[in-house]
């Protein structure tokens, strides 16, 4: 009936005023700025954590994490299906992650960050996750038998063709840092290549849109990870990765996916939004995450196809949609306020999809800036307020960020911080949920924030003039230039150890 009178609404008042009408947030959901512990605190903490914690050198001097998943000391959790897995897959995150170090490792002028980025992009792209004649790529591998398989249960029988999808949105979106170069090439190279394995050989599902999970060779497979009938084989959010990353190559003039997008695109509005569980071992209709991707892939594909209509539904139905997993107040003695639970059959707060949503709500407010800065403004507080929200559980010495906040005992109290019966999961997925905020800190530091020279210093500030950092300037001797500013040649010629990264 909700979703009747919002179409309604549109259809009598208009997009800006039904945005207007739906775009704030839930009364109560604002947290403030911790000028003691900042936005790039936090993420300078989970950095540290991946990076100190988490990770070996292997054979041929790559990075490989360890662990999917560990506890704030960096300990494997071998009990767990994450445990002994790494890769570039859904929950190890490798491709992703490398892409987020690298790109602090430069806003920070941090090459060494930078040169360790590089060594865990090139652990996915030498070693043989990627099967270059196929364009398949098998998303884990197995640290203790080094066998690779396709999904988080350590099988080969299912592979989810969204992530494989994510993974080849991720190597394009990282290959624009590196480019021109050779490296960049082969990511281009491999992204093409999963794109057209899932065109090729992902077999269509009745309803139009794509098969949550498929076989080897392309089939449905219509169960669940652990055996029984999943309702939503054909339902899932997870498709839109395959929509996200159709749409970048096509902006990126590397392919022509128009047809395929419209057609999609028009399947996706038709159903009034796909959004059943993007993670692979929920099984919700609405699942918070589901939203975000939803829309900041609508709004892509918006501009790939110049449609309007399409923005319009991103906006009125994608990014309002997250409205209902806001956290207004901290419950069960848990700082849950400004927070997003995860969906209604699994409402423990999960940090990932909470750094998507802040992403989200920064790219929508990038987008109306110019064109109704009230609503821009409102989107950009949304963004800030979860990444205020996540920053207050960090746990241990280490940096370490919960993988989620668990306010009502969903997951056991055995596996809470300190035992508490309300409290942070005391693991965290290293290359995801410990470090995703990165990327929305990353794009608001360079696209939203207040960037001035300050008595010697660049800062950046946010709407509300809060400092998030403040970096002195040091002058270039070679082009005289400011070296807080990231001047390249500068930067190549005080660190030509590295320049093999940089000028490949």
């Amino acid at each position: 009936m909700l979703m009747k009178n919002r179409q309604w609404l549109f259809g009598l008042l208009g997009f800006q005023m039904v945005t207007l009408a739906f775009s704030q947030s839930a009364p109560g959901f604002y947290i403030p700025e911790n000028p003691n512990y900042t936005l790039v605190n936090s993420v300078e903490d989970s950095l540290r954590f991946t990076l100190d914690k988490t990770l070996e050198t292997d054979a041929r001097g790559h990075l490989v994490s360890r662990s999917s998943f560990v506890d704030p000391e960096g300990a494997v959790m071998g009990w767990h299906d994450f445990g002994h897995l790494e890769g570039p897959g859904w929950a190890a995150n490798a491709v992703g992650g490398a892409h987020e170090i690298y790109l602090w490792g430069a806003w920070m002028n941090r090459p060494e960050w930078k040169v360790k980025a590089i060594r865990i992009l090139d652990h996915v792209l030498e070693c043989g996750f990627i099967d270059w004649q196929s364009g398949f790529i098998r998303p884990y591998r197995d640290t203790q038998t080094g066998a690779f398989c396709l999904n988080y249960k350590h099988r080969t029988d299912w592979v989810c063709p969204g992530s494989l999808a994510k993974i080849g949105y991720q190597l394009l979106v990282f290959s624009d840092e590196l480019s021109p170069s050779s490296r960049a090439r082969q990511m281009r190279r491999a992204a093409l290549g999963i794109a057209r394995w899932i065109d090729q050989q992902v077999e269509p599902v009745p309803n139009g849109w794509f098969p949550r999970r498929c076989t080897p060779d392309g089939k449905i497979y219509r169960k669940s990870p652990e055996g029984g009938n999943d309702p939503f084989w054909q339902t899932s959010a997870d498709g839109l990765f395959i929509v996200q990353l159709q749409a970048a190559l096509t902006q990126r003039k590397l392919a022509d996916y128009r047809l395929a997008l419209r057609e999609k695109v028009d399947v996706f509005m038709k159903a009034g939004g796909i959004y059943g569980s993007i993670n692979h071992d929920t099984y919700d209709p609405q699942e918070n995450v589901a939203y975000s991707v939803a829309f900041r892939t609508l709004l892509l594909a918006s501009r790939v196809l110049s449609d309007e209509t399409i923005r319009r539904f991103a906006y009125t139905h994608c990014l309002e949609g997250l409205r209902m997993f806001q956290m207004t107040e901290d419950r069960n003695g848990v700082a849950t306020k400004g927070l997003l639970f995860m969906e209604k059959t699994w409402d423990t707060a999960y940090l990932w999809e909470n750094a998507e949503a802040s992403l989200a709500y920064f790219e929508a407010a990038l987008d109306t800036r110019k064109s109704d800065i009230t609503r821009s403004r409102s989107y950009e507080t949304n963004g800030l307020v979860i990444l205020r929200a996540i920053a207050k559980h960090h746990h241990g010495a280490y940096g370490f960020l919960t993988e989620g906040v668990d306010w009502n005992d969903h997951v056991g109290q055995q596996h809470h911080i300190d035992q508490q019966k309300y409290a942070a999961i005391r693991y965290t997925e290293p290359f995801l949920n410990n470090q995703h905020i990165t990327e929305p800190t990353w794009f608001y530091l360079n696209h939203l924030a207040q960037k001035s020279k300050q008595a010697g210093a660049t800062e950046w500030r946010d709407l509300e003039n809060n400092l998030l950092y403040r970096r002195p300037l040091r002058v270039c001797a070679k082009t005289n230039s400011d070296f807080a500013g990231g001047d390249l040649a500068c930067w190549r010629g005080a660190t030509k150890e590295h320049s093999h990264v940089l000028c490949d």
